[in-house]
């Protein structure tokens, strides 16, 4: 099971919108863009993935740290690790968050680890978290939206949308891309890969 978190904001908010238009259409309302101080908000979820299925998605509210993280793991993911690999030998892939790191995680993980693995995570390494595509095909389903979401729940409710519509081939496809993945970056010496 490999495990992320991302933030989905409202608008876009970097300053890079970019509208085509004809030398005539200069001042037309259609090819102007408002800016929104702060992006008007933003939705944070935690989501996890395996061959055979998507895990759950999680709002996280405002920032996770560890107190909320643990909950996840002991409410959502031991579960769901305990049926899918009924006989322990199930690998958890989380990344160096810091509330990942924390010592009641570190300390629950101790308490379960005849349960399934923790994958080792090495600091400074190369993002291979096959999760980070999925997060790329939810934000291009949300873009194409006509209308935007125009408020946090609709924002939330898309982006849990999208995750449930996502092909289990797509994912499917993640899971047998990871032997290349780590063979790309041993041949780069840990330098940059296409991954």
């Amino acid at each position: 099971m490999w495990s992320d978190e991302s933030c989905f904001q409202l608008h876009h908010a970097d300053g890079r919108v970019r509208i085509w238009r004809k030398q005539h259409e200069r001042m037309c309302s259609t090819c102007m863009s408002t800016t929104l101080q702060a992006g008007g908000g933003s939705v944070m979820v935690w989501g996890m993935f395996s061959w055979p299925d998507l895990g759950p998605l999680i709002c996280v509210e405002q920032h996770l740290n560890s107190t909320t993280y643990l909950s996840i793991i002991a409410d959502q993911v031991y579960p769901i690790m305990l049926m899918v690999y009924l006989n322990g030998d199930g690998f958890f892939q989380q990344e160096n968050a810091p509330c990942h790191g924390a010592c009641i995680v570190q300390e629950w993980f101790q308490e379960h680890e005849g349960d399934f693995t923790l994958l080792r995570w090495p600091p400074e390494s190369p993002d291979l978290n096959p999760v980070e595509h999925l997060w790329d095909e939810i934000k291009r389903a949300i873009r194409q939206l006509v209308p935007q979401p125009s408020n946090l729940t609709e924002l939330d409710s898309a982006i849990h949308q999208a995750w449930c519509q996502i092909p289990r081939i797509n994912f499917q496809h993640l899971v047998e891309s990871v032997p290349r993945r780590i063979a790309a970056v041993l041949k780069a010496k840990s330098g940059p890969t296409k991954y």
